[in-house]
């Protein structure tokens, strides 16, 4: 079955080009149970890469271009009075599906932001005092643009904390643009298949939450994890929710990789994707020069690596 998200991978690239990496990650994170925060100028292919993972996996898909003026019940839902019954009917927000694109995240009000908390957290809309369930499996995909374009504000941290992984799809290379200039007039989203159906993706997920992990896996993701607490380079660590989000993240890589079990390599590629956003640069660190990669490079490093 692991071959199913092979396939589905294959089927993204038509669409997606030159960033199989990203691809990986954000398949993971899915697996994994989680939700992705893609951080990137505009037009680098974000929306692409979630209208086309819909199309390939069978998911139903909504998105919302969040904006100053988008409220919370637009995305959770509202109660409406209905004259015919004499009663209140709840009318459903746009977070009724599989996979939830937030287009530019950080462009709306923090009350807008926060109404999506539970929803990421619990997988509950809760509305009136009553609480549903959304479908699953659920994702959220967020889009913002970099601090400091025009309009956008700094997403709060428990809401940052909420997301599996921020990644970053960059600039294509120049292979990769050529043949976005070629297929351009094909459409390729228009020629997306399903390859996978939603029940086969279910069982993916439960074969990565059933994962096997050696002991000294979990030794080793805590050590990491408790080391960005206590380093001079980070004014503030990352949470146990950090620690959860790097072994699920692990799990679900071997899945892709084949495998039944998870290595400290799984751990390594996704170290940076999973902490990067979770943790916050001392005044020493930026003081000596170093971003947050840097830094989280240098805290790697120190850890020594178990033997599986």
């Amino acid at each position: 079955m692991e071959n199913k998200m092979s396939v589905v991978k294959e089927e993204i690239k038509k669409a997606v080009k030159g960033k199989d990496e990203v691809v990986e990650k954000v398949l993971a994170a899915m697996l994994a149970g989680g939700h992705i925060l893609l951080e990137d100028i505009p037009g680098v292919g974000k929306t692409t890469l979630a209208m086309s993972i819909a199309k390939s996996m069978s998911l139903s898909y909504k998105r919302v271009q969040f904006t100053p003026d988008v409220l919370p019940s637009d995305i959770v839902g509202f109660s409406m009075y209905n004259q015919d019954t004499k009663s209140f009917e709840y009318q459903q927000g746009a977070v009724y599906c599989n996979l939830f694109l937030a287009d530019e995240i950080n462009r709306t009000s923090p009350k807008t932001q926060s109404a999506l908390l539970e929803v990421m957290e619990e997988g509950n809309v809760t509305v009136d005092g009553v609480t549903r369930s959304l479908p699953s499996p659920f994702t959220v995909i967020a889009t913002e643009n970099p601090l400091g374009s025009s309009g956008t504000q700094m997403l709060p941290e428990s809401q940052l904390d909420r997301f599996m992984v921020c990644l970053s799809m960059g600039y294509p290379k120049h292979d990769a643009a050529v043949d976005i200039l070629r297929d351009n007039a094909k459409k390729p989203l228009s020629l997306l298949q399903n390859v996978i159906s939603t029940d086969e993706f279910e069982a993916l997920r439960q074969k990565a939450n059933d994962m096997y992990v050696h002991d000294s896996i979990y030794d080793y993701i805590v050590t990491l994890v408790e080391k960005t607490r206590t380093s001079q380079l980070f004014a503030m660590g990352a949470s146990p929710r950090g620690s959860i989000a790097l072994l699920r993240m692990a799990k679900a890589m071997a899945v892709l990789s084949g495998r039944d079990y998870v290595t400290p390599e799984d751990i390594s590629s996704v170290f940076f994707d999973v902490l990067g956003h979770r943790v916050k640069l001392s005044t020493k660190a930026r003081a000596e020069g170093k971003d947050v990669k840097d830094a989280l490079e240098e805290l790697f490093a120190e850890v020594k690596v178990p033997r599986t």
